[in-house]
């Protein structure tokens, strides 16, 4: 997913960033690039690593707005659920973008809002 975000500070773990969106609200990442200041403005893909799991990771959401938010040590995405693939490739929307990520477990009702809760994401520049 390509989003334009706004640095607001640096993490607490090495390269990571807290940002906000236009739109989608805010949460902290690991920052894939050169070094950036709070107060830059960039254009970035998003990317969800590590394997998540169906119904503990990614549940049905409760309602509320699709974006990005953080609690405590969990960055929570909120989105419509696209689709699950045979391989486990998943696709979060977010406004109208895709957000791919992999996941197991059992099937998923698809069209529904959904959160993904993780770790960690991740940020990388992008030249556009």
């Amino acid at each position: 997913m390509k989003m334009r975000i706004h640095i607001l500070g640096q993490g607490l773990r090495k390269d990571e960033v807290s940002f906000s969106t236009a739109g989608f609200g805010h949460a902290r990442a690991i920052w894939c690039g050169s070094p950036v200041q709070p107060g830059e403005e960039l254009d970035v893909e998003l990317e969800v690593p590590g394997l998540l799991m169906s119904w503990i990771d990614i549940a049905p959401a409760a309602g509320g707005d699709r974006g990005l938010r953080t609690e405590g040590d969990t960055v929570i995405l909120t989105g419509v659920l696209e689709n699950i693939e045979e391989d486990g490739a998943g696709y979060l929307r977010m406004g109208g973008d895709l957000i791919m990520f992999e996941c197991l477990g059992e099937p998923m009702v698809l069209g529904g809002l959904v959160e993904i809760r993780t770790r960690e994401i991740r940020l990388y520049p992008v030249n556009l």
